[in-house]
């Protein structure tokens, strides 16, 4: 295969040749946010083009003959009209401006922070369900915010006005511009670190959309959802609304405002523990009146009163029945005895041994009692039992006598 050898100066035409003669690649729109902006008084602006992974350079010559801003500075959205260019000297590749028009940076913003909020609802860090309740009598309340400014001032101030007992822990933060986010989050972390804070404050006073983004952004959000700590986020006035406020366990209009919602004041608070104790005290002077009058009725009634004299009544009572009721079953066993003697004489009289002593005597064959004359015939034997034994005869002759009915 041969070799193909170029020199620098023939490379950098054959690409620049390449770019500049492709057609995907001139009069195209490209947006992006501004960054090394400078303005020569050449009348040529030069600048880089970003995105978050990305950059580019740019080049707007003679910038003024094409009405191309001349206020626009690092951090500008812009969206830029040109074409692909390399500059061949020095092997540059970078985009010729042919127009400028800024775009809105906060716009840009808050259409980000509408999705981020229906991402953040979907996955339910807005749920009411997860919120936690303020302590009712907090002892120990941590601040995270700027230690200089007025949001502070208010905060203590309003606290020790409220209850001078409570103590404040503040942990000095950046609450706008660059390392804000990473500062607030780390307050909040450092502060559910310390065991005996009971909960958080953590916010600024108003400002610009931009001075108050810091609480807009992801991080900061979840560091108030992820609070172990009740925590409040205070943030601005009553207009302004912040991602934190949807994540955080209470949203409070002003940092002010923030300390009314948690921290009772010390003077009501003591009045309303009076006022219930005067409360229990008439309850329990009443308690005592009732059980008073109940016991006085009870010793007047006539029962308790006359209780000895009731239990000998009761007792006399007691041995007059057992008395009457001893007589009748002397009675009553005199009477079963009788009647018993009755019937055992009745029984010895119909006793056969009883009849036979009277001269009677029973006749009969084979155990069969004989009671008429038919019933035997001539020269059988019989038995007759009498008192004291059986005799064994023969029937020599049977003789028939008138029965009279």
């Amino acid at each position: 295969m041969e070799e193909k050898i170029y020199t620098v100066t023939q490379l950098n035409r054959t690409v620049k040749g390449y770019l500049e003669n492709n057609q995907d690649l001139k009069e195209f729109f490209l947006e992006g946010e501004l960054s090394g902006v400078t303005y020569y008084k050449s009348g040529h602006l030069y600048f880089n083009l970003k995105d978050r992974n990305a950059q580019v350079k740019c080049a707007a010559f003679s910038y003024k003959f094409k009405r191309i801003p001349e206020d626009l500075k690092d951090g500008d959205s812009i969206k830029l009209f040109g074409d692909v260019g390399f500059y061949e000297a020095r092997g540059d590749f970078q985009i010729l401006v042919r127009h400028i028009e800024k775009q809105s940076k906060l716009g840009q913003m808050y259409a980000e922070l509408e999705k981020l909020k229906k991402e953040m609802e979907i996955k339910g860090y807005f749920a009411q369900d997860k919120k936690k309740s303020l302590p009712r009598y907090p002892k120990n309340i941590g601040v995270v915010t700027a230690l200089t400014g007025a949001a502070v001032q208010d905060i203590i101030k309003t606290i020790k006005k409220r209850d001078d007992r409570i103590n404040i822990y503040v942990y000095p933060a950046k609450v706008q511009g660059a390392g804000a986010k990473e500062e607030i989050v780390k307050g909040i972390e450092v502060l559910n670190r310390i065991p005996e804070i009971d909960m958080i404050i953590a916010g600024r006073g108003g400002g610009s959309a931009e001075d108050l983004w810091a609480f807009n952004e992801k991080e900061t959000a979840m560091a108030f959802f992820n609070s172990e700590k009740p925590i409040i986020s205070a943030v601005g006035h009553e207009v302004d609304f912040m991602l934190t406020d949807l994540t955080a366990d209470v949203r409070a209009a002003t940092p002010t405002q923030a300390v009314e919602l948690s921290v009772p004041e010390k003077e009501k608070s003591i009045e309303t523990v009076k006022e219930r104790v005067r409360y229990l005290n008439s309850l329990l002077v009443g308690q005592i009146d009732r059980r008073k009058k109940e016991l006085k009725l009870r010793n007047e009634n006539y029962y308790i009163k006359n209780f000895i004299k009731t239990i000998e009544e009761k007792n006399q009572l007691l041995i007059e029945r057992e008395r009457v009721l001893k007589s009748l079953a002397e009675l009553n066993i005199t009477k079963i005895k009788n009647e018993f003697d009755k019937r055992v004489h009745k029984l010895v009289n119909l006793n056969p041994l009883k009849i036979l002593e009277r001269g009677y005597s029973v006749v009969s064959v084979e155990g069969k009692i004989i009671r008429r004359a038919d019933d035997i015939n001539t020269g059988e034997s019989i038995d007759i039992r009498v008192t004291d034994g059986i005799i064994r005869s023969v029937v020599k002759e049977k003789i028939y006598e008138k029965v009279i009915n």
